[in-house]
């Protein structure tokens, strides 16, 4: 899209990769910081899509956001914030866990008053190497086969960063999934049959708890249209 990005990995075996994509590569840990962290700060936004859930880590990595001069960041949190509490779920019903870590790690980026911050829960990522028919190998039970599913496929979660960053929308919280919920059994089901020519196996449960989360707020603020609304129709 025109941008000069940078890149940053905790491996040295991921530089060459990152290069062939002409991004600007660098080795960035927030549990041990390097040298180069303010000049991989030198940037208009930041987005943080990291699996680390280092409290303590993210306090050191704000630090050293306040002394850059970015402004704006967009920070990749999950629906897992949110318990089952057979409900929809939107971003303005106070439903998260308050034991959630993730959670933890938001409020930290949200309450900082040097920069501005969205925050992107992204429901179970889908799509390329994400094969959900591959997702239960034989063996493994699919558990409370009788809940919602929360997914997104990948081309919806970079078409939502980059409108994101693109129009300029910072401080807000929002929900990303596909349109529909089936269950984990209809979902799954379809999903392994595509590859495998057989169900997953199901394990027995009585429970009867979900969560559907609403993907509305995203929507309507963004005008976004989903490029994979409905999760039955995905060809894998």
């Amino acid at each position: 899209m025109g941008h000069n990005v940078k890149a940053s990995t905790t491996s040295e075996n991921r530089i060459p990769d990152l290069k062939s994509i002409n991004l600007d590569p660098f080795i960035i840990d927030i549990e041990m910081f390097q040298c180069n962290i303010q000049t991989f700060l030198k940037a208009n936004a930041l987005i943080i899509n990291i699996t680390s859930k280092n409290i303590d880590g993210f306090r050191n990595l704000i630090k050293e956001i306040e002394k850059s001069e970015i402004g704006k960041v967009l920070f990749v949190s999950s629906t897992s914030v949110y318990d089952y509490n057979n409900k929809i779920i939107l971003e303005s019903d106070g439903e998260e866990s308050t034991q959630s870590p993730l959670l933890k790690i938001e409020n930290l980026f949200r309450n900082c008053g040097k920069f501005k911050t969205t925050i992107v829960r992204f429901g179970g990522l889908i799509g390329y190497s994400r094969n959900p028919g591959k997702f239960f190998s034989k063996g493994r039970l699919v558990q409370n086969p009788d809940s919602n599913v929360n997914l997104i496929h990948r081309d919806d979660c970079i078409k939502i960063i980059s409108q994101i960053v693109e129009k300029e929308v910072w401080g807000e919280v929002f929900n990303c999934c596909a349109d529909t919920h089936p269950t984990k059994r209809e979902f799954y089901t379809q999903a392994a049959k595509s590859i495998m020519g057989a169900a997953p196996e199901f394990a027995n449960s009585a429970s009867k708890s979900f969560k559907i989360v609403s993907n509305k707020k995203v929507k309507q603020l963004l005008n976004y249209k989903f490029l994979h609304p409905d999760l039955m129709k995905i060809k894998f």
